[in-house]
């Protein structure tokens, strides 16, 4: 029907609440003020974020780049109607995938896309990623909230971030590093970090598992252990590199989608393989449920990151120290495996403990 005589249309009739986006802002300013480094230059509301690389500080910066999303583990937090973690998610996913060439996260940007802005809910993810870049070391220097009212649904929302960093052109880590007899030291994960959430919710849906229920061989209820965040690992990497240097530390995987395996070969370079021993840890107790439920073990440790967040590919004179000082940042670490001659990628052996 059209509008009568005078009415006009509004923007806030085609969806977009202006005043709503405003109140967003207000809400979430003082988390995102809470990131603030000194490089960042103005405050937020400008039209872009402006970072003051101190360039005297470096031999040959290398600016380092990284955008990833959340994926589907948004639709359970819209399920539980909890969405104060998955901004912790988002940072993760983009920071860790920095620091594993060395980059020193220095800021990100975030996008949030929702069907309608409900300034609370928006102020609760935001101040999520304003959580998470706080762990990373990372500035958030602004950001995008689109209301999306005649493409998604009201409650529907999708976020992404950008991040960049920094690292000396001569102190970049990865597959060139790399030697035979280095050592794959494994990070434990949080859970199932930000990846595999479309094979989880269908086995959850198919299988009639209650999210707010505690199965057997879990210590929470499912819905928890499922939204628990991401860790963020971009902190205790850079400490690592900064204790052991590159003669100590050659390279990081952040293990996301493809699982252990897959990541981890990444950073092996061709003539050399990567062995995992599946016996140095325990399989999650959220992994065996799923593999309870008709999930088999090869599209797990397809699927999943199976208990390991992060690997340091380190010197074999280095691991020991690499564990204990991982350790004594609250990252459980131990040797997994080793990178040896005759190999190719990276395969898991054994059985889990």
């Amino acid at each position: 029907m059209s509008p009568s005589p005078g009415s006009g249309f509004t923007y806030a009739g085609s969806g977009v609440d202006i005043d709503a986006g405003e109140r967003a802002v207000t809400l979430m300013r003082t988390a995102v003020e809470r990131t603030r480094r000194p490089e960042v230059v103005g405050g937020l509301g400008g039209f872009a974020g402006l970072f003051a690389l101190d360039t005297a500080r470096y031999r040959r910066p290398l600016l380092a780049s990284s955008t990833d999303g959340v994926g589907t583990k948004i639709a359970l937090a819209r399920a539980l109607d909890r969405h104060d973690t998955v901004g912790i998610d988002l940072v993760a996913m983009v920071v860790d995938d920095l620091v594993a060439c060395g980059a020193e996260p220095l800021f990100l940007q975030d996008y949030v896309a929702v069907g309608r802005v409900v300034p609370e809910r928006v102020a609760a993810i935001v101040t999520g990623i304003a959580a998470g870049c706080e762990q990373a070391g990372a500035a958030l220097v602004g950001g995008e909230t689109a209301e999306h009212g005649d493409l998604m649904d009201p409650d529907e929302y999708d976020l992404a971030a950008t991040a960049v960093g920094v690292v000396e052109a001569d102190a970049v880590l990865g597959p060139e590093r790399v030697r035979d007899g280095d050592v794959v030291v494994a990070m434990g994960a949080s859970g199932f970090h930000s990846n595999g959430y479309s094979l989880v919710r269908r086995v959850v849906a198919a299988a009639g598992l209650d999210l707010t229920a505690t199965p057997a061989g879990l210590d929470r209820p499912l819905g928890d252990v499922l939204l628990e965040p991401t860790r963020v690992y971009a902190l205790d990497c850079l400490a690592l590199v900064a204790e052991l240097g590159t003669d100590g530390v050659h390279a990081y995987a952040h293990i996301t989608g493809g699982g252990l395996a897959g990541n981890t070969a990444r950073v092996v370079p061709d003539g050399l393989g990567a062995v995992l021993d599946r016996g140095t840890w325990a399989l999650p107790a959220a992994v065996r449920l799923l593999e309870e439920h008709g999930v088999p073990r090869g599209e797990s440790e397809r699927a999943f990151n199976c208990g390991v967040g992060m690997v340091a590919v380190v010197a074999a004179d280095a691991a020991d120290r690499a564990v204990q000082l991982l350790a004594g940042r609250g990252v459980p670490a131990w040797p997994a495996g080793r990178v040896t001659r005759g190999g190719t990628g990276a395969r898991l052996v054994g059985t889990y403990r």
